[in-house]
């Protein structure tokens, strides 16, 4: 007996009727419908072969690789909890601590679901969590470089006219844009969804990492304008303006880490639902998603807003506005 995805032919009838004006008589409709059927038992921990009914792997994924990206995630949460709390006091650093708390979210259902490799909602909320963490640490870059400009362009507090706030506030909406068509994607991409609706929800995912690229790239160009202009001002290399420079540099490679995955991405789901070596080796996903988005929250870590952004550093971070409150 074959396995897999089947459709099957419903006939339904619609009974007709007549009234005073009109008679319609009865009516046959056909709808195609996508029948599972399984004949192969999963083994201890769920499994099935890939292309079977109710796989859900390409893969035999690895619980010790998950655990170990889980207690990692987990790890450089607490770091960026005690640091944005506890060591500079910065408030606004929440949004740093849910990227972290999404990876380490994502990695926890990850791990979870290699016991039970067979169960769709495990799988479902690990690919939510993995896929949309990154633009949260999108998102806080963003946020990053509109209160560099507020600090350190004291004069204005703004960049080519737009002020600081504004600044932060446009990315961060456009960010929120590119979450929601992600997130329209990741949910209805599920490997139980008839082929030609999974299709539909990579390319609606595609555009949305499509879309955040691009955000990336305009914005990057306003980063480095911001970089020039505060580096003539600078004039010599003081220790009090050190803090900026190394900000920038953490920004800069956060967003390196974001394309590098965003092109990992593109590629995986460029073929549709055609299988290709991205597809079926659990090794990609820990090279070139989960690896780069830990170093990015790392960056962070070792060289944090709270430094650059303190009186320390002889700037005041007191940037008006929504983002001055959140």
């Amino acid at each position: 007996v074959p396995t897999g995805t089947f459709y099957t032919t419903s006939h339904i009838t619609i009974t007709g009727f007549t009234n005073a004006h009109v008679t319609m008589p009865d009516k046959t409709i056909d709808i195609v419908i996508p029948t599972c059927i399984r004949t192969i038992t999963p083994d201890a921990n769920g499994y099935l072969p890939p292309g079977t009914c109710g796989a859900l792997y390409k893969y035999y994924p690895s619980f010790v690789a998950a655990v170990v990206a889980a207690v990692a995630f987990g790890i450089l949460t607490g770091v960026h909890v005690w640091k944005a709390f506890l060591q500079y006091r910065k408030g606004w650093c929440w949004i740093l601590v849910m990227a972290c708390a999404w990876e380490f979210l994502g990695f926890v259902f990850r791990t979870a679901s290699t016991k039970a490799q067979d169960v769709t909602g495990l799988y479902l909320m690990t690919q939510i969590f993995i896929l949309l963490a990154p633009l949260w640490i999108n998102a806080f870059a963003y946020i990053v470089l509109g209160r560099l400009i507020h600090a350190y362009r004291p004069a204005t507090h703004s960049l080519l006219g737009i002020p600081a706030y504004v600044f932060s506030a446009l990315f961060v909406t456009l960010d929120v844009v590119a979450f929601v068509v992600q997130f329209v994607g990741g949910v209805t991409a599920g490997p139980m969804a008839p082929p030609d609706e999974q299709l539909r929800a990579i390319h609606i995912y595609m555009g949305g990492i499509g879309l955040q690229q691009f955000f990336i790239v305009v914005f990057l160009g306003l980063a480095v304008r911001f970089h020039i202009e505060r580096s003539r001002a600078a004039g010599i290399f003081l220790p009090a303006l050190d803090s900026w420079r190394a900000l920038l540099g953490a920004l800069y490679f956060a967003l390196a880490m974001i394309t590098l995955r965003i092109v990992y991405r593109f590629v995986e789901m460029s073929s549709g639902s055609t299988v290709n070596s991205l597809t079926t080796s659990e090794t990609y996903l820990y090279a070139l998603e989960a690896l780069p988005m830990a170093l990015a929250l790392l960056a962070f870590a070792v060289v944090h807003p709270g430094k650059a952004l303190s009186a320390a550093a002889g700037v005041e971070d007191d940037m008006p506005g929504l983002f001055g409150m959140v």
